[in-house]
């Protein structure tokens, strides 16, 4: 059974920082690539960040030069270093694979604010 945990969102003020975690289990994690997503209310949820098997990534331009997607395969975890937060990077954040959608997670929220 394959799960996807995310963890790490909260409420942080702009300028801030956060890191998010999805732990994967059922998979052979190293195996797939992985997205990050975000669904702001109201909107759909989109990619973010992509990691390859390989460690190569790849952003979306409003979160380049801020956000960091990582992975620790001996972890079977993705990570998302968020820095220099925003009030439009308010949303909920996922992880799923690149090459099939699995079950998504619950999501962790991510707000910021002051």
């Amino acid at each position: 059974q394959v799960q996807l945990v995310e963890s790490g969102g909260g409420l942080v003020q702009p300028g801030g920082s956060l890191r998010l975690s999805c732990a994967a289990s059922g998979i052979v994690f190293s195996s797939y690539a992985m997205h990050w997503y975000r669904q702001a209310p109201g909107k759909q949820r989109d990619v973010v960040a992509t990691i390859t098997i390989g460690g190569s990534t790849n952003y979306v331009d409003s979160v380049k030069g801020r956000f960091t997607i990582s992975r620790d395969n001996t972890k079977n975890t993705v990570y998302l270093q968020m820095n220099s937060l925003k009030p439009e990077d308010t949303a909920v954040y996922y992880c799923n694979a690149v090459s099939r959608t699995f079950v998504w997670g619950q999501g962790t929220q991510v707000t910021v604010s002051s």
